[in-house]
């Protein structure tokens, strides 16, 4: 192996939660409250039930695969061990796209609303500078990444109480006007599974915790409970947050000139100016925790196929020899966000969940490879934990795959074409396997 230094093992299972909420941010629902309100006509909280359904059946199969193979790689790492070197090449190409597109959109959320706020100071100023910081709060370690985690999701729950306090304590309670968001049209169902295809966007985290497998202290029992707990806790408040906005503001109609900022109407419309400043201070302290977290689940990605030797092991698989960070990587990541200078927001927030659901999809499948065919798992308990259940999250995760929208598609496929002839390259024109790493090498790494 090229090195000795070692990732630290120092997240428990508060941590990991803290990690996981950090990376979804628990107001980003409004960050694509517009979008999807308007994709599924003004069903928000139905668009995330059909998501958190999904998300669930998923989240059960990182469980199993985070308990039997807690490896830093994620979906890479379960993909190549359980089909081989070619298919988890792609999958953790895949994977690049939207744990890579996940820190663009973040400081590109900083920008756009950072500048509403203070117009006469550019958005780029806003984008660079967060990068440059968040850069650097992640060279340093994960340790006082859990810390800044923790302050910033308490102020985000905070405003949470308040925005549903406020929103039911003004919205019209009679038995049609609660019933709305929740009645659906069949003319409506179309956009729906778009919307709830986007919205997987907000679940990213869950997934984002067995990135930190090697970070975590006993990872075969911290990174299933804290996958889970994550889940629950961000799908509740996705569902309640969604309704009550729509509550307030029924009038789906007239968010389409305003998609990006939707939010800014909704907070005002609930508490006036102090309460559209209270939601700007917290929406975008969550943000850049979400950036921070971000930045640390795809350097770590990186890490693990550089380590694998997929990528360059000169860049990306280097320890920094104080902090124990892999701050190339990280350096590698912040210099790509740049990307955020210019680049559109639907089309990232696309982008991130084609990459998403095309990891869901194949980690489902190592569940039923790695349990039913290698290890020869048998019985109706097996064949339900092991079959049944990830075949239904992989069913609604291709599902939700092809209802993305048809830009995101092709620039996906584009991304994967793409992928598919570096892979040519790195295998001699397919004949070779891929370069890697001997799993008790990295047993004897992490251990």
């Amino acid at each position: 192996m090229p090195q000795n230094i070692q990732l630290r093992r120092v997240l428990k299972t508060p941590a990991l939660v803290a990690f996981g909420l950090a990376y979804m941010v628990p107001l980003g629902v409004f960050t694509t409250y517009g979008q999807v309100t308007v994709l599924s006509h003004g069903h928000l909280p139905i668009a995330y039930l059909i998501t958190i359904i999904t998300i669930l059946f998923t989240a059960l199969s990182y469980c199993r695969m985070t308990s039997a193979l807690p490896l830093a790689g994620s979906a890479y790492s379960y993909v190549q061990r359980c089909f081989g070197g070619k298919t988890g090449f792609l999958v953790g190409w895949a994977q690049i796209l939207d744990y890579l597109f996940l820190p663009i959109l973040n400081y590109l959320v900083l920008g756009i609303f950072l500048h509403e706020a203070f117009p006469a100071i550019p958005a780029a100023v806003f984008v660079l500078g967060s990068i440059a910081s968040v850069s650097l709060l992640n060279i340093l370690g994960v340790r006082l990444l859990t810390s800044v985690n923790f302050s910033l999701i308490s102020a985000q729950m905070v405003f949470i109480v308040l925005f549903l306090a406020l929103s039911f304590s003004q919205a019209d309670l009679s038995p049609e006007a609660l019933l709305k968001p929740l009645l659906v049209d069949s003319s409506d169902f179309s956009g729906l599974l778009s919307g709830a295809a986007v919205l997987c966007l907000a679940f990213l985290g869950f997934d984002a915790i067995a990135t930190m497998a090697e970070e975590a202290h006993d990872a075969k029992r911290t990174l299933p409970r804290a996958i889970l707990i994550t889940v629950i806790a961000a799908g509740t408040i996705f569902m309640a947050v969604s309704y009550a906005a729509h509550l307030i503001y029924p009038d789906w109609k007239a968010l389409i000139p305003v998609q990006d900022t939707a939010s800014l109407v909704i907070s005002e419309k609930v508490g006036g100016k102090w309460m559209y400043t209270f939601f700007m201070a917290t929406y975008l302290t969550g943000v850049y925790a979400s950036a921070m977290t971000a930045q640390t689940g795809v350097s770590r990605i990186f890490y693990a196929m550089g380590r694998e030797g997929v990528l360059p092991r000169k860049i990306f698989f280097h320890l920094h020899q104080r902090f124990h960070t892999p701050y190339r990587a990280i350096i590698f990541v912040a210099i790509i966000s740049l990307s955020a200078l210019f680049l559109d927001l639907s089309m990232v927030v696309s982008m991130i969940s084609f990459g998403a659901l095309g990891a869901f999809t194949f980690v489902n499948l190592s569940v039923i490879k790695h349990f039913l065919i290698n290890e020869k798992r048998r019985g109706t308990s097996a064949m339900m934990k092991y079959g049944l259940l990830p075949m239904m999250g992989f069913v609604m995760s291709v599902w939700l795959w092809v209802n993305l929208e048809p830009d995101a598609l092709k620039v996906g496929l584009i991304w994967l074409v793409i992928g598919f002839i570096y892979l040519v390259y790195l295998t001699k024109g397919l004949r070779q396997a891929p370069p890697s790493v001997d799993h008790d090498d990295i047993a004897h790494l992490i251990d």
